[in-house]
């Protein structure tokens, strides 16, 4: 099977084809974007000082190290963060920003499934405890926005090549892989565990 590799800008066609539990690349740009930023946006009504429109953002708190010359810095390591934490947001952040791929650590809920399907965007799942692979992968930090919010907040909008591996768990449609595999797990359980009732119900 050939590598699928996303380009930013991204557009809703590139996303139709691509379904729960495909494994993709990105390439292009991807920007640093966890909760502070999106209340800026959702409940404060700011504009982002970048545009994103087609493009990625990383719900991660990098490790940052400056460089010696004018606003040049580095990635030391950069891990995902709980996606869910942002859950609240996502629908109206994706409305608000045009954004076609976010990526994080875990599943989502019902309002950004439906933000995915409504507005042509993914979530996608990059492996925990893959930090420091992470920051091999951006070629560039291009610019820092919101440095007010300090290192973990901050807009770090990176260069990145081939970034992944990243795991779809939401695709445009809305389908959403967590949600499918809980139905699917809580079958088997609820077959495992009436299995072991009754060899085992006297300890009931």
């Amino acid at each position: 099977m050939s590598k699928k590799i996303l380009t930013t800008p991204v557009s809703a066609k590139d996303l139709e084809d691509i379904k729960i539990g495909d494994i993709i690349y990105l390439s292009g740009n991807i920007v640093t974007c966890r909760d502070v930023a999106h209340r800026r946006v959702v409940e404060e009504g700011r504009d982002l000082p970048l545009d994103i429109n087609g493009g990625a953002i990383f719900h991660a708190g990098p490790i940052i190290r400056k460089l010696e010359g004018n606003e040049q810095y580095e990635i030391v390591s950069v891990g995902p963060t709980t996606s869910m934490r942002m859950e609240k947001f996502e629908k109206e952040f994706i409305e608000k920003t045009g954004v076609r791929v976010i990526v994080g650590k875990g599943g989502m809920g019902d309002g950004t499934m439906d933000g995915c399907a409504k507005f042509g965007a993914i979530h996608c799942v990059f492996p925990a405890g893959c930090a420091v692979i992470a920051a091999t992968q951006v070629e560039e930090i291009e610019s820092a926005n919101w440095k007010d919010l300090g290192m973990p907040e901050t807009l770090w909008n990176c260069r990145v090549k081939e970034f992944g591996p990243l795991i779809v768990s939401i695709d445009a449609h809305g389908n959403n892989l967590f949600e499918q595999n809980k139905i699917k797990f809580n079958e088997k359980k609820d077959a495992a565990v009436e299995k072991i009732i009754k060899e085992v119900g006297f300890i009931k």
